[in-house]
């Protein structure tokens, strides 16, 4: 009996992060449109930072004594990202994938990934490596805002007049969000903890898996609704931005708190990671992510998912 309400809270708090993650992108992107940032911006900004706001949040309830789900978590919500969410976008609709994002974003991607990976070789992340990484997290930032700023003068498109409450009910979506991701964060931490313990999983497999997917949650249900809309360049924008965030800002968080102790398995997971992002390379000379791209990351996100529980 005592499982099944852990099995129950930890959904309920995933549930909560969902819902929060996603009425913070909806302030964030009803404020971020008042002051005409494209789309593409607004996907690895305002989209990115709020959807990746249920991996930090978790982060954050984790730091410490259990530092394993934090890395699961960032590691596992990454590959996740990609391997499920762009996977299951693209047999839904072939993405259209900018040139400037193939030349810039990416790469960017896969360098924070392969800092991840230097910064663990000597088997943890300290306090001065989450320093390090909230340094690069602001050089992402200056990076970010030089480029929205262009993008403004450049986009000329007719803004809707929005009403004279737009911004009382733009923050008051973001407060409700931040109340439920750290709810949510709680309540999905502490049960999962108690799940991976009575079935004898570690806290790295529950982060890898039911934490990192439960935490994606928000990017899947977000792309896809943008995806669907036509705005598959925030669907594909929110997706490298939130893998970027997770290394630079949740990682950063997470090892400036209390330390992250790195184990000599993830070195795998780091790997399986850099790979599904290495894989977003292929759309370089076609600039669109084809259905049966979309078929194989599922299927391998789904292999990878069954080792992890199995190995």
């Amino acid at each position: 009996m005592d499982v099944a309400v852990n099995a129950i809270l930890t959904i309920v708090g995933l549930v909560m992060l969902c819902f929060g993650g996603n009425w913070l992108v909806s302030g964030g992107v009803a404020i971020a449109r008042k002051f005409r940032i494209s789309n593409l911006v607004i996907g690895m900004t305002i989209v990115a930072y709020g959807t990746s706001t249920p991996e930090l949040a978790a982060s954050v309830a984790a730091a410490g004594e259990h530092s394993a789900i934090i890395l699961g978590n960032i590691v596992g919500s990454n590959i996740a990202n990609v391997g499920m969410v762009i996977g299951a976008a693209a047999i839904l609709v072939p993405l259209a994938v900018s040139k400037s994002v193939l030349r810039k974003e990416i790469p960017i991607m896969l360098g924070v990934s392969f800092l991840l990976v230097l910064l663990s070789l000597d088997g943890e992340l300290s306090q001065y490596d989450g320093i390090l990484l909230l340094g690069g997290l602001g050089i992402f930032g200056f990076y970010t805002y030089k480029d929205a700023m262009k993008q403004r003068k450049e986009n000329k498109e007719e803004i809707e007049q929005s009403k004279n409450n737009i911004y009382l009910k733009s923050f008051g979506l973001i407060g409700l969000g931040v109340a439920l991701l750290y709810v949510g964060a709680i309540l999905t931490v502490d049960n999962a903890v108690v799940l991976a313990e009575e079935f004898g999983l570690s806290e790295k497999i529950i982060g890898l898996t039911v934490i990192a997917i439960g935490t994606s949650l928000p990017e899947l249900i977000t792309s896809i609704i943008a995806i669907r809309k036509g705005h598959a360049d925030i669907g594909v924008g929110n997706i490298i931005g939130s893998n970027i965030y997770n290394i630079l800002m949740i990682m950063g968080v997470g090892a400036t708190l209390g330390g992250v102790l790195i184990s000599s398995d993830v070195y795998v997971d780091y790997a399986i990671m850099i790979i599904f992002s290495l894989s977003l390379l292929i759309a370089i000379k076609t600039g669109i992510i084809h259905r049966i791209m979309g078929i194989c990351l599922t299927i391998g996100y789904i292999a990878y998912l069954a080792v992890a529980f199995f190995k």
